[in-house]
């Protein structure tokens, strides 16, 4: 009587226990589940915050490369000015990114949820400037794991980038390092000073000869060097100030992709012009020039820059500067095509371009020549309008860039088409 009594109470008991079981599964399951939503939440804004200084850090170091400051490293009061406007840019970009569903907070400089620093106690800072962001966002709200208590969590992200001019380096960090560029124009320009005929570069350092280059009266043009009387075997007529040499396509092979919309049909060398160039053109390499006699070359430069620069109702960008004296900021035109960029500040424009300077202190007895430079040039849509035969563009000089032959290691390749190489170092 007592055993069955036993058993009775025993299987009475295996119900409570598989109860119990159930409950205690559903509660970890219901627990890990929270966990999981938060540890998704939190690392997803985590991603978001990275890629907020990422973009932030790359746009100040741009406005760094674009103002010039790295052509003129000696001048402080270049760079100084020019810091603002990097710190302006970075927040700018940095603050339009959206952090665990909502936009970061900018206000003053480091004061809330972005801060922008450079590394100008450096030497090098004139030549190789750093720009870094730190993104925080301390109040990035939990779900269920207020349940333990925990209501906010934190996320930060930290972001390195730099502009990196070789010209100065080689007093600082010899030897300098190579640097290529992506997107360069056809149009070799000897290694001469429109303005008086002197070397830009030092051939054998890469050092600029003459910083007041930089900014130089906008009443310099340049144009072709061979609409006559050149050929492709020597002797060629000897190279002018300012007056480029064709690149051939195959050092400047025409674009496929990515092509403004025209009015005109265009050929490859004009193509080269108004697209972006992809192979890399290398400081201290080769190219190839193009030395067939064109009596049109001109006249089809002007057509393509007029493309290039959406300029084809004289309605261009323009250099936002009352003096014209760097640090440089740009204006979109009213036939800017981005939406929101007619008579905005804007960070680029497709009237910066960038040119390769040759060493010319010798005749070149065959259609190559090296590079030894680099000249970013503001083509002025005043200059540039018709009639477009005239062969003469109205330039800036916005940043020359030199290497010389003294340049070594893996060039270093940054983004966009900027004689400045620009890009991330660091996370």
């Amino acid at each position: 009587m007592r055993r069955r009594r036993i058993e009775s109470i025993r299987k009475g008991e295996e119900g409570v226990v598989i109860l119990l079981v159930a409950m205690v599964l559903l509660f970890i399951v219901a627990a890990m589940a929270a966990l999981a939503i938060d540890l998704v939440t939190f690392y997803t804004a985590r991603s978001e915050a990275q890629q907020a200084a990422d973009g932030g850090a790359l746009a100040g170091a741009r406005a760094l490369a674009n103002s010039g400051m790295t052509s003129d490293a000696a001048n402080t009061a270049l760079s100084d000015a020019a810091k603002p406007i990097a710190i302006t840019v970075a927040m700018q970009v940095a603050s339009h990114n959206n952090v665990g569903g909502r936009t970061l907070n900018g206000g003053v400089n480091c004061s809330q949820e972005i801060c922008v620093s450079f590394n100008d106690g450096d030497a090098s800072f004139g030549t190789n400037p750093r720009v870094t962001v730190q993104v925080n966002r301390a109040d990035l709200p939990t779900f269920f794991a207020r349940i333990w208590g925990r209501n906010i969590a934190a996320v930060r992200a930290t972001a390195t980038a730099e502009a990196y001019n070789p010209s100065g380096a080689d007093a600082l960090n010899p030897p300098p390092t190579r640097i290529a560029s992506t997107c360069v124009k056809p149009w070799v320009l000897p290694n001469m000073d429109p303005r008086n005929g002197n070397p830009i570069f030092d051939k054998t350092t890469g050092a600029i000869q003459d910083a007041t280059l930089l900014g130089a009266d906008p009443t310099v043009f340049f144009s072709a060097n061979c609409e006559s009387n050149c050929s492709p075997s020597p002797p060629s007529p000897p190279p002018s100030k300012w007056q480029f040499y064709a690149g051939d396509q195959s050092s400047f092979p025409a674009p496929t992709q990515s092509l403004p919309t025209c009015n005109v049909a265009l050929d490859d060398y004009q193509t080269s012009i108004a697209g972006c160039v992809q192979t890399p053109i290398s400081c201290n390499g080769p190219v190839i020039l193009d030395l067939n006699p064109d009596s049109n070359r001109n006249t089809h430069t002007a057509h393509a820059v007029n493309c290039l620069t959406h300029t084809l109702a004289d309605k261009g960008d323009s250099i936002d500067t009352a003096s014209g004296n760097p640090p440089f900021q740009f204006i979109g035109g009213l036939d800017n095509p981005v939406v929101g960029a007619q008579g905005a500040n804007i960070l680029v424009s497709d009237s910066l371009v960038t040119v390769p300077v040759y060493d010319s202190s010798a005749p070149f007895l065959n259609t190559s020549v090296q590079v030894i430079g680099f000249v970013q040039l503001f083509l002025n849509y005043d200059g540039i309008k018709a009639p477009p035969g005239n062969g003469k563009i109205n330039t800036r000089v916005v940043n020359l860039v030199g290497c010389g032959a003294n340049a070594t290691g893996q060039a270093v390749l940054g983004n966009g088409p900027s004689a400045i190489p620009v890009r991330l170092i660091a996370q």
